[in-house]
């Protein structure tokens, strides 16, 4: 704590030095108990584990990894960089940062970004985030041990943000981790995380599980294990391990205000990673399910509006034309409430157990429409690229997708009534999200002119010339602000 004057440091001082003196004191008067002298049916305090050794053990399969790239530098939105259009006090104007985000208008540069790895094979296959090497041209990877390989891409996945790397001309015969079962981790378990934040290579913090199953809006497969033991941008791509030396998840993301740690750090758990890891091995990406439809969050209000008990499930927010969902009969306002005889707890859950469906296999879905249950019987495709984010075409040029606020959604979406349209998703790297928008918005205006429909925002958009500017009036967690935005050519 700092203190204004001299005399108030010494206040402060003289006060602590008395507390010091008393507990000693105390303990001249009462020696400390041991485990024998407790009383009896007492748990005998826990001592710390043993960080030294696990650290020891660990080391030899932690990476640190070094890209080369050629992109566009872009500056990191509100907390991070320049301020957000939505405001730098509002944290979640971008929740979670990607380590290695450059800022947006800057010239293609070479640049160097550091991120770490780890090892799970002793061929040399390495294990790493997609962010931490996405675009790069030239990889190199530095073991503990101080040797140094240059590294190839073997298959990358985007949407968990996760790839896999392979040591080029390494003679094999690399050290491999120990992989452990992330469903097991307890919250309030220690876990160390061990990686190159800021470039610091062979660094090692502690701390617990702060919570699983964190919905982080990174992407429809979130599900990551929250941890308090410090991650730092550089930190990316490194193992969380448990107190038994396996790795639990990998090190990927943290909310920060200052671009360092908080004590809110997120972990992809390890039990996805190897759901994912054959596949990009075998070959180079992978395969997921797909319905065709986007869903959203059972609110309390939209259970009650809907005759729902509680408010579990996935509510169907738009269905893509031609789709599985739409061929099977799922309707828009249907909420999914099982899949394959699995109940649908929350939104979230949906697209997990959908992307693990093999392509092409029939499903028995349960939907609740009408105050009633209605069996669905649904043969699933195969999630394509361009299917992923199912854009509405008429909004497609800004690089997101809408729907019109119906009077069931305006309470959950903070509106005193239905009126414009909510983002139902946004598109990395265009320029909707390059302004900040994000699922869950709510668009009023364009250009000063209310919006009243889905397609009547995608005509208002279509009519705007390309480069000329868009301003958007935004209702966000019950707050209006503008957005501006320049309009792309239109795609043909």
């Amino acid at each position: 704590m700092v203190f204004g004057t001299n005399r108030r440091r010494r206040i402060h001082l003289g006060g602590c030095l008395a507390a010091v003196l008393l507990l000693l004191g105390l303990a001249a008067a009462r020696p400390l108990e041991s485990a024998e002298s407790q009383e009896p049916g007492k748990p005998p305090a826990q001592a710390l584990p043993d960080f030294v050794a696990l650290a020891k053990k660990l080391a030899p399969i932690v990476v640190n990894i070094s890209t080369t790239q050629s992109r566009p530098r872009q500056r990191a939105p509100g907390p991070f960089g320049a301020p957000s259009p939505f405001g730098g006090e509002d944290p979640f104007s971008e929740f979670w940062r990607r380590f290695f985000e450059n800022p947006p208008g800057m010239p293609r540069l070479p640049q160097r970004a550091l991120g770490s790895g780890i090892i799970i094979d002793s061929k040399g296959f390495i294990v790493t985030n997609n962010h931490v090497v996405e675009n790069a041209e030239k990889i190199n990877v530095k073991l503990s041990d101080e040797r140094e390989f240059d590294a190839k891409i073997v298959g990358r996945d985007a949407r968990t943000d996760i790839a896999v790397l392979q040591i080029v001309d390494g003679k094999g015969n690399f050290p491999q981790a120990p992989l452990g079962n992330s469903d097991e981790l307890q919250v309030g378990e220690w876990v160390i995380a061990m990686g190159s934040p800021f470039g610091l290579e062979n660094t090692v913090t502690a701390g617990i599980v702060s919570a699983k199953g964190r919905h982080i809006g990174a992407g429809p497969y979130d599900n990551f294990i929250q941890t308090d033991a410090s991650i730092n941008p550089g930190n990316s791509g490194g193992p969380l391990i448990n107190m038994r030396g396996e790795v639990v998840g990998i090190n990927t993301a943290i909310f920060t205000r200052t671009g360092g740690n908080l004590g809110i750090g997120f972990a992809i758990p390890i039990n996805l990673v190897k759901e994912v890891v054959p596949e990009l091995i075998a070959k180079g990406k992978v395969t997921r399910g797909w319905l065709g439809v986007t869903i959203q969050r059972v609110t309390p209000q939209i259970a009650k509006a809907m005759g729902l008990q509680t408010e579990r499930g996935a509510l169907v927010a738009s269905v893509v034309e031609g789709s599985p969902a739409d061929q099977a009969g799922i309707k828009t306002g249907d909420v999914i409430v099982e899949y394959q005889g699995q109940p649908i707890r929350d939104s979230g859950q949906l697209p997990i157990l959908v992307a693990r469906t093999e392509p092409g296999q029939m499903v028995k879905v349960t939907v609740f429409r009408d105050n009633r249950k209605i069996p669905i019987t649904v043969k699933v495709g195969e999630l394509k690229e361009q299917e992923e984010l199912a854009l509405a075409p008429t909004a497609g040029r800004l690089g997101l997708a809408v729907q019109t606020v119906t009077p069931e959604m305006a309470p959950s979406l903070g509106l005193e009534r239905a009126e414009g349209v909510v983002v139902t998703s946004v598109q990395p790297q265009s320029v909707a999200a390059q302004a900040g928008l994000r699922r869950g918005d709510v668009i009023l205006e364009v250009n000063r002119k209310r919006v009243t429909s889905a397609s009547e925002f995608g005509q208002m958009v279509d009519q705007v010339k390309p480069g000329a500017n868009v301003l958007l009036l935004v209702r966000r967690a019950g707050k209006n602000m503008f957005v501006a935005l320049e309009a792309p050519e239109p795609k043909g």
